[in-house]
């Protein structure tokens, strides 16, 4: 195993504020793992949108901070213990490693590590977040009573996407798909929303092109996409970003892109600035000296999940943690212009998704008029009687 662990132990300071604490708070000491998967990233034909080295890491930094400005007058005392596993390392060593130190975990992790994770606590008190993968099923037929959710699932993301396409009456659409990792689950998600919101998805083609589109793009995109006939919206399914850069401007017809490029669905965006969310992202570049993305804000919410069940409950299990993130009464304020909850049927946090392009935010879902007896925010992903999620209803 080749793996790096290393402690964020920032206990909070809090005896001169214990006098004006209200009588009924109770110190707690709250432990937190954040375990991550390291993944080499894919090949690509630009590398002009590097991924971060501290990608996720950053947001617990950030999200550690916001809970201990408000521990240190509640007499709280925070830590965060941080364990990379190195690619090819053993992730469930690690994982045993930081379950023997707390019950609260968060994972950034693909969507293999996240089930085997699953299967390691089932049946213990452990709280586990998923922050990494986005990976449907694990709301669905594989979902752990023990795992929360605060990555959308790609789901949440497609459905979103489909929304903005209802609402600007695009209902003929076509689909170029990859052949790169998560490309097909991407495309199968694409085809399930359009499906859900009564869009058709006509022509397809799939990506695999060995050629250098940076030089090759305005010859070789028109004469691959003039097969696909006419449509209104060009989906495109390219989870690493490889090709999908190169296909708006360069299609046979004048028609829109979305999906992997052009507009698209994202957990978090530094476009994005309404609803408080510029003072959240200027927080981030100040610690990250880089804007936040989605994996860090996923991870940022799980721990100011956490922060706020712990300050709610005055506890620190992890029983009763879950028991109130799942409740009524929890709500996280996310920077998204709603409140965040907890769906109580799989676990996957409700949140708002952008729908942005490379340089401003177009719109955000749910989109006004798509309608639903609980809430707007269930129009996204699974909604509870599509649910195959058994381990929630025991």
């Amino acid at each position: 195993m080749s793996w790096r662990s290393m402690a964020i132990c920032l206990a909070a300071t809090f005896c001169a504020a214990l006098s004006s604490a209200p009588t009924d708070v109770q110190a707690a000491d709250v432990t937190v793992q954040f375990v991550q998967q390291k993944v080499p990233p894919p090949p690509v034909l630009s590398n002009l949108d590097p991924i971060p080295e501290d990608l996720g890491l950053r947001g617990a930094e950030l999200a550690l901070t916001d809970n201990m400005t408000t521990g240190r007058f509640l007499g709280q005392n925070w830590t965060l213990e941080i364990t990379q596993v190195e690619p090819g390392g053993d992730f469930a060593s690690a994982l045993d490693a930081a379950l023997a130190q707390t019950d609260l975990v968060i994972l950034d992790a693909p969507a293999a590590q996240v089930r085997e994770a699953a299967s390691r606590v089932a049946g213990t008190t452990a709280l586990l977040f998923n922050a990494g993968a986005s990976d449907p099923a694990l709301r669905d037929e594989a979902c752990s009573a023990n795992m929360l959710h605060t990555l959308p699932s790609e789901y949440m993301l497609s459905d979103a996407l489909m929304q903005f396409a209802v609402k600007r009456r695009w209902t003929d659409l076509a689909l170029i798909t990859g052949e790169g990792p998560g490309d097909a689950e991407q495309a199968a998600a694409l085809e399930r929303s359009a499906t859900k919101f009564g869009l058709k998805i006509g022509a397809r083609k799939t990506w695999a092109f060995d050629a250098d589109m940076r030089r090759n793009a305005s010859q070789e995109v028109p004469l691959f996409t003039q097969e696909l006939g006419d449509y209104d919206l060009l989906l495109v399914a390219d989870a690493a970003n490889d090709f999908a850069r190169y296909i708006p401007f360069n299609t046979w017809r004048p028609r829109p892109v979305a999906g992997a490029e052009g507009l698209t669905p994202q957990v978090w965006d530094r476009v994005v600035e309404q609803w408080g969310a510029a003072q959240l992202q200027s927080r981030f570049t100040e610690l990250a000296g880089r804007d936040m993305q989605g994996r860090d804000y996923a991870v940022w919410a799980a721990m100011r999940a956490i922060g706020e069940a712990v300050t709610r409950t005055k506890a620190a299990d992890a029983q009763t943690l879950r028991s109130y993130m799942l409740g009524p009464d929890f709500e996280l304020a996310g920077f998204k212009g709603r409140p965040l909850t907890f769906r109580d049927w799989n676990g996957q946090m409700r949140q708002p998704i952008a729908l942005t392009h490379r340089g401003a935010l177009v719109a955000q879902a749910p989109l006004e008029g798509f309608l639903h007896q609980r809430t707007e925010l269930d129009t996204l992903g699974l909604d509870a009687p599509e649910s195959r999620c058994a381990a929630f209803k025991q």
